[in-house]
């Protein structure tokens, strides 16, 4: 099951008895844990029904032991497991799994780990329980996710905003999360946060920022794209070259893909890049600005500079004039 179908199976009280959640992405089982909490037993339930332990200070014998106990006064008990990473021969769990007592929910929270799936043991958990990989998301797919999670909470946010955030707060959805609530609070039901809306409450400059740099860069605008890495090397804790070059190539090897499309139509571009469509005019525009070999030229700029920018063959060379030896040399 995906992610938003656990969530609305919760919210249904639709339950499973075991739930097996692994995977990086440290949210996604976070929001699940939340949700069998907030919508399986009622606070005067929990006293009783509810057991949080953590891999480390306890063993599979005990787990199970809790497990096959009965609810009081309740038709369930939860026993959420956190941190299960820790545990010493989850294996055993195989024979809980075989024959789980239906009025518990237990929760396994297997964090930064995977579930080795050709192992008996993983293949029994797939075919009768609630098995869910939390994977981390691309880059490119942090906007649209924050998109999304606006708009479930009754917002909208326009897409160079929710890129705007990305860019600033990377792929980090609980920070991300954090954030969004603080663009949240006090606003009216319904309406659409904006790059205004970030700088005012969050900090981060609607103007000075790399997506700004792109933009600048693009139509080839030397000033411009000089003001903003002066402002970059004045907060370089905010906008280290490194994480700018990572955003940077990215930005680049999209415009070499649209120049090598046969078919440069809005749609094709949107299914090459995997994109929103609300930025294909700009790409398109900025790729045109750029021939294939001067792209070519460009990505290997890229990886020198961010090689010197980690110190290789730099001993002296600081990172404010490195940004500008490479704007440089990108529009010219």
């Amino acid at each position: 099951m995906k992610y938003e179908e656990i969530i609305q199976s919760i919210k249904k009280k639709i339950f499973v008895p075991i739930y097996f959640l692994y995977g990086d992405e440290g949210f996604f089982i976070d929001e699940i844990c939340s949700a069998i909490d907030k919508n399986v037993l009622s606070e005067g339930e929990k006293d009783f029904n509810q057991t949080i332990v953590y891999g480390k200070d306890t063993t599979i014998e005990s787990i199970i032991t809790m497990a096959k106990r009965f609810p009081m006064m309740s038709s369930h008990q939860v026993i959420l497991v956190r941190e299960a990473q820790h545990l010493d021969k989850i294996e055993l769990l195989e024979s809980y799994i075989n024959n789980p007592q239906k009025s518990t929910i237990l929760v396994i929270c297997y964090k930064y780990k995977k579930l080795d799936g050709r192992k008996a043991f993983a293949k029994k958990l797939k075919k009768n329980h609630l098995v869910f990989e939390s994977k981390k998301l691309y880059d490119n797919q942090v906007p649209i996710w924050i998109e999304n999670h606006v708009k479930a909470q009754g917002f909208s946010i326009i897409p160079s905003a929710s890129r705007l955030l990305s860019e600033y707060l990377g792929s980090d959805l609980s920070r991300i999360t954090n954030e969004v609530q603080k663009l949240l609070i006090n606003a009216k039901v319904g309406q659409t946060i904006t790059e205004d809306e970030i700088q005012e409450k969050i900090g981060i400059s609607k103007d000075y920022n790399v997506f700004e740099l792109q933009k600048a860069l693009g139509k080839k605008d030397v000033l411009k794209a000089n003001r903003i890495i002066t402002y970059f090397a004045s907060d370089p804790k905010n906008h280290p070259l490194v994480m700018v070059i990572a955003i940077l190539y990215n930005y680049f090897i999209n415009l070499g893909i649209i120049n090598s499309l046969q078919d440069k139509s809005s749609s094709s571009i949107v299914s090459a890049l995997g994109i929103n469509p609300f930025f294909v005019n700009e790409l398109s525009q900025s790729a045109h600005n750029y021939s294939y070999a001067k792209i070519v030229r460009i990505i290997g700029y890229l990886r020198e500079y961010d090689a010197k920018g980690k110190g290789v063959d730099n001993p002296y060379t600081s990172n404010d004039d490195l940004f500008k030896e490479l704007i440089y040399k990108i529009l010219h």
